[in-house]
C-alpha cells in the first residue's frame, strides 16, 4: 500500500501527475511558471498565478544579486567583458571618497573616472578643494551593492599623458561584506566613526605602467579599495577606473511578497521545479503566518533604553509608519512570534516536494530562495507550486505525547493526546495519520472523551500509521481523542507530527496538528520524545540472526544478518561494517551505506572485502559509524563453516 501521506499529498499536486479528484474546496498557487500551462483537474478549483517580478518591499519581498524573469529566478552572472563600475548605482551599490569628515558620495570631480570616456579624467594634484581639507591621499570606496565573484581591475591616464601621468603608488583593498569581521581586518581608513577596513590586496610603492591591470582573488568581495598618495612622482591622473567580474554571485536571495490565501486554510505540500548545477546550492524554506505583516516594529521612546511597539498616538507601528520615524525613533524590527511561524528548514532541492510549515490552519504565506553559486556552478527556481483547502478541517487540532521520556530503542506504550475545535464550517474529520520514527509494534486503542471506540488501521508504515475512528465535527468540538500504541524512538527529540482527514473528501488538504496543551491533566504540552539516557553513544543494541555462517549456497545460514540500533544521528552518516580474522588482519569493507537513527539490519553473505568468499574459521564483524561526536564502533564474533 502506498503511504498514506504520499496518497493525501498526491491528491491535490494532480496538475502534476494527471490525478481525477472529486470535487473539493482546493485552491492552487503558483509563483513562477508563467509559460507553463495552468494545472489540469477534474473537480472544481481556483488556480492563482503569481508572478516572480511582482516583488515588493511594501509587502515584505525582497531580492538580492538575482535575475528575475516569468519563467524562473535565478542568481546574477557577471559578464567578464562589462564594467561594473557604471553599473554600480542600479545594482544598489555606490562610490564612496573619504574627505576630511569621513566617506561620502563620489563628487562631480570623481565622476571623471567613471564617466566611460577616457578623454576626462581625475587630476591627483592634490588641489582637490575643501571638501577633501587635509586629506594627503585619494581614497575610493567602491560597494558592489552585494558580494561578487570579482575577476580584475584595470585604470590608465589619459592616452596623451601614458608616459608622464601613470600612478607610481597605490594600495587595492577587498572587503567582503562579514558584518563580522567588521573592524578586524589589516586595513583601516575612515575619519569620526565611519571606517571601513579591508584586507590588502596590493600595495604598489614603485610602478611606472601606464595602464594598469591586476587580477583579484577569486573571494566573493563587496567593497573594493583604491587609494593613491597626494603627491607621488608629481601629477598623476585616472581617466577611466575599471572593474570587472565572473561567473555568478556567490550568494543571492529571493523573499516573495507575503502570498494571502483569502482565508484560514489548511496548508498541504509544495513542489517546485528548477536547475541545481552540481557544485552550487539552493535552500528553497517556506513560512506561514495569521496577519499579513510577519515582523514586529519597535520605536525608541528617549526614555533611558525603553522602546515600544505604538507610535506616538498609542497606534501599533506598521512598516509605513516605521519607515517615516526619524533616524533617532527606529529601534529595530524584530520576528513577530505571535502570529507567525519562524521559517522552515530548508527542503530537500532534488525531492521537488515537501510539507508546507504552519501549526494549524494559516492565512498567509511567504516563499524564500537562498542560493550558492560558484563561478562556474549555479541554480535557479522554475516555479514554487501549493495548494491549500477553505475552510479547513478544523479551527485548531492541539496534541501532545505522553510519555514525553523514554529509554532508547525500548518499545513503549505511547498515548497520543488530541483535541480539535471545529466550528462554523469546518470540515471535521474521520482520520488521524500520526508520525513515527519506526513501524510501531502495535495500535491498541482509541478513546474520546474516556470512552473506547471501535477503529480501523488504514495503514501501518515504517514512518507512521492511519486510523479511522468515529467523524469528529462541530458537534463533538473540543472532545479528547486518545490513541494508544507502542513504539521505539531513537533520536532526542524525536517528534510525533500528524495530520488530520477526512476520508470522504479525499481532495481536501489533510490538516496539521499543533503540538499544545489537549489535556490539563497531563504535564507535556509537546509533540516531541526526549531518551532518559543520553551519550555520546551512537551504536545501541547489537545482535545477530545467527552466530555461524554457512556459505554454500544451501539457503541456510547464506546469510548472517546484523541487527543494531543507531541513536541520535544527526541525519544520514557514514555507516560500514569490517571484516577483521583473529589475527587482527584487516580483511576489508563487506557493507556501507548512509543510516539515520533508527533500527536498522547489516547482511554479510561470507566474503571478504574484495568479493571472495573467506576460509572457515573465526572472524570479527566490526560496526563503524562516523557520527558528528566522532566515531563509534561495536564488533561481533562470527564463524565461518562449510
Amino acid at each position: 500500500m502506498m503511504k498514506p501521506r504520499f496518497l493525501l499529498y498526491s491528491i491535490w499536486i494532480g496538475s502534476v501527475l494527471g490525478l481525477v479528484l472529486p470535487a473539493a474546496s482546493l485552491t492552487v498557487f503558483r509563483l513562477g511558471g508563467e509559460d507553463l500551462p495552468p494545472p489540469e483537474l477534474d473537480v472544481p478549483f481556483e488556480f492563482v498565478q503569481l508572478s516572480w517580478a511582482d516583488v515588493s518591499s511594501a509587502q515584505h519581498g525582497v531580492t538580492e544579486l538575482v535575475d528575475v524573469a516569468p519563467g524562473a529566478v535565478a542568481p546574477q552572472q557577471l559578464d567578464p567583458q562589462v564594467n561594473l563600475v557604471p553599473l554600480l548605482e542600479g545594482g544598489g551599490g555606490q562610490v564612496q571618497a573619504l574627505t576630511w569628515i569621513g566617506w561620502g558620495p563620489a563628487n562631480g570631480r570623481d565622476e571623471a573616472m567613471f564617466d566611460g570616456d577616457p578623454a576626462t579624467a581625475f587630476l591627483g594634484d592634490g588641489d582637490w578643494g575643501g571638501d577633501y581639507g587635509v586629506i594627503q591621499q585619494k581614497s575610493l570606496a567602491f560597494d558592489l551593492g552585494g558580494r561578487f565573484l570579482l575577476e580584475r581591475i584595470r585604470f590608465y591616464p589619459r592616452s596623451r599623458f601614458f608616459t608622464d601621468r601613470f600612478v607610481q603608488r597605490f594600495i587595492v583593498g577587498i572587503n567582503d561584506g562579514d558584518p563580522l569581521k567588521d573592524g578586524t581586518r589589516q586595513f583601516t581608513r575612515g575619519i569620526r566613526g565611519s571606517d571601513l577596513d579591508f584586507d590588502i590586496v596590493y600595495d604598489v610603492t614603485e610602478n611606472t605602467e601606464a595602464v594598469i591591470e591586476l587580477p583579484l582573488p577569486s573571494v566573493p568581495v563587496r567593497q573594493l579599495l583604491f587609494e593613491a598618495p597626494e603627491n607621488t612622482q608629481g601629477i598623476w591622473e585616472i581617466a577611466e577606473f575599471e572593474i570587472y567580474g565572473n561567473g555568478y554571485a556567490p550568494f543571492a536571495s529571493y523573499v516573495s511578497n507575503v502570498i494571502d490565501l483569502g482565508a484560514l486554510a489548511s496548508l498541504g505540500e509544495v513542489s517546485w521545479g528548477g536547475r541545481l548545477d552540481e557544485g552550487a546550492q539552493v535552500e528553497l524554506s517556506m513560512r506561514s503566518g495569521l496577519d499579513e505583516d510577519p515582523n514586529t516594529y519597535w520605536r525608541s521612546t528617549f526614555r533611558g533604553a525603553e522602546r515600544t511597539r505604538y507610535d506616538d498616538r498609542g497606534r501599533a507601528l506598521t512598516l509605513s509608519s516605521y519607515n517615516k520615524l526619524q533616524r533617532g525613533e527606529q529601534a529595530g524590527i524584530t520576528h513577530d512570534t505571535e502570529n507567525w511561524a519562524f521559517w522552515g528548514a530548508a527542503y530537500d532541492f532534488e525531492q521537488k516536494r515537501g510539507r508546507m510549515v504552519g501549526d494549524g490552519p494559516q492565512r498567509y504565506v511567504q516563499i524564500r530562495a537562498d542560493f550558492a553559486s560558484s563561478a562556474s556552478a549555479s541554480s535557479q527556481v522554475n516555479y514554487v507550486q501549493f495548494a491549500v483547502s477553505i475552510p479547513p478541517v478544523a479551527t485548531q487540532a492541539l496534541a501532545e505525547i505522553v510519555p514525553s521520556a523514554v529509554v532508547p530503542g525500548e518499545a513503549t506504550l505511547f498515548t497520543y493526546k488530541l483535541r480539535p475545535q471545529i466550528s462554523g464550517d469546518d470540515l471535521g474529520f474521520d482520520s488521524i495519520q500520526i508520525d513515527t520514527p519506526s513501524r510501531v509494534r502495535a495500535i491498541e486503542a482509541v478513546r474520546i472523551s474516556g470512552q473506547s471506540v471501535a477503529f480501523d488501521v488504514v495503514s501501518q508504515e515504517e514512518s507512521g500509521f492511519v486510523v479511522r475512528i468515529p467523524r469528529i465535527d462541530v458537534q463533538r468540538t473540543e472532545e479528547l481523542v486518545e490513541v494508544d500504541f507502542h513504539a521505539e524512538v531513537f533520536q532526542f527529540g524525536t517528534v510525533f507530527s500528524g495530520q488530520l482527514f477526512d476520508s470522504e473528501r479525499p481532495a481536501e488538504v489533510p490538516q496539521s496538528i499543533t503540538a499544545g496543551d489537549a489535556d490539563a491533566l497531563v504535564d507535556s504540552d509537546r509533540l516531541s520524545v526526549d531518551l532518559t539516557r543520553f551519550g555520546s553513544q551512537t551504536i545501541g543494541a547489537l545482535s545477530v540472526s545467527s552466530a555461524i555462517c554457512t556459505p554454500n549456497g544451501d539457503g541456510v545460514h547464506d546469510v548472517v544478518q546484523l541487527h543494531c540500533e543507531l541513536l541520535n544521528l544527526v541525519g544520514s552518516v557514514p555507516v560500514q561494517a569490517e571484516l577483521y580474522d583473529l589475527s587482527g588482519r584487516w580483511r576489508g569493507v563487506v557493507w556501507a551505506d548512509a543510516l539515520s537513527s533508527g533500527r536498522h539490519v547489516v547482511r554479510w553473505d561470507g566474503r571478504d572485502g574484495g568479493g571472495a568468499l573467506v576460509e572457515p574459521g573465526v572472524y570479527l564483524l566490526r560496526l563503524r559509524v562516523e557520527a558528528d561526536r566522532g566515531i563509534d564502533t561495536r564488533q561481533v564474533v562470527l564463524s565461518v563453516a562449510y
